[in-house]
């Protein structure tokens, strides 16, 4: 599935017969609730993985090598081939955790405002659900990936051409690995992103046009030298950039834990349920996620430092 980050909210509408219909269909809750969630999650789009997970953990293995343990030997004919190993990675072990929420939203509310006390509680539901998942599933890749390597100058004052040769290094030295990794992301906090856009379009890095659209205009960070620029809020450390190949880090293991009324909304792990509660006249929309980062490859991703 693929994960646009970031992207608006859609918008919903209707009287109140229709509002209550759609707050009592944990489906068209789920729904909405994706249609929201996987447009804002740089942890999937960064950890592309999928793991199932069964009892509550998953077992996988991290750092394993492409290779076997020997080089190949000449032959003789008739000769017998020599045997060597394929080396496995290290065996770890993740706990999913269940991180959800509930909110509460009344009659009066809904009568007098229609649906935008609805919107309004499930965008903050995502929002705060994607914060804080973004937060934990960062913090797992920043301590997993140790390669570091210093940026030639700080970024707000940096060149565009020492902002590349930053990033371009950082990859090569992935590249160098040749253990098949491609990197393909540049992760950075906002004001870091505005400081590099700012600094390409300066130094005339960006197209002018690009299929009628200026980059200057639109604000769109286009990809350079194969890698594309996020940015997020929730990186843990400041000063640090990290570049990864969003294709080999790692995953994402979530769990579904099912109950009556829950639905899941899709590939995100996103789970929803609607409450009803006639003793006090209100709805109450819950969002969970049984989920835990793992990450399997972090040679994969490399850090650059006093940025």
């Amino acid at each position: 599935m693929a994960y646009t980050y970031p992207a608006p909210a859609p918008t919903l509408s209707g009287d109140v017969e229709t509002i209550s219909r759609f707050l009592n269909s944990p489906t068209l809750i789920a729904r909405r609730l994706r249609t929201l969630a996987e447009q804002r999650y740089i942890a999937d789009t960064l950890l592309t993985g999928r793991f199932s997970v069964e009892g509550g953990a998953v077992l996988y293995e991290t750092g394993e090598t492409i290779f076997t343990a020997d080089s190949p030997r000449a032959v003789a004919p008739g000769g017998e081939y020599p045997m060597t190993t394929a080396p496995t990675g290290v065996a770890s072990i993740a706990k999913t955790v269940k991180w959800g929420q509930d909110t509460e939203i009344t009659d009066e509310s809904i009568k007098r405002q229609r649906m935008q006390p609805v919107n309004k509680a499930m965008i903050k539901l995502v929002n705060q659900n994607v914060k804080f998942i973004d937060s934990v599933a960062l913090s797992a890749i920043a301590s997993a990936v140790t390669a570091t390597a210093a940026a030639a100058a700080t970024w707000s004052t940096a060149t565009a051409k020492q902002i590349l040769t930053d990033v371009a290094t950082a990859r090569a030295s992935i590249l160098a690995l040749n253990q098949g990794y491609d990197p393909d992301t540049v992760v950075l906090d906002d004001t870091t992103w505005a400081y590099a856009f700012a600094a390409f379009t300066s130094g005339g890095f960006l197209p002018r046009e690009t299929d009628g659209q200026n980059p200057l205009i639109t604000g769109s960070f286009p990809v350079i030298d194969g890698m594309r620029f996020l940015a997020t809020p929730n990186l843990p450390t400041a000063g640090t950039v990290l570049v990864v190949d969003s294709s080999m880090l790692g995953g994402m293991a979530d769990e579904d834990l099912g109950g009556p009324g829950y639905t899941n909304a899709g590939g995100i792990g996103v789970q929803a349920k609607t409450i009803r509660d006639d003793d006090e006249d209100v709805w109450r929309l819950r969002m969970r996620r049984v989920t835990v980062p793992i990450v399997v490859e972090p040679a994969a991703g490399r850090k650059i430092t006093s940025v």
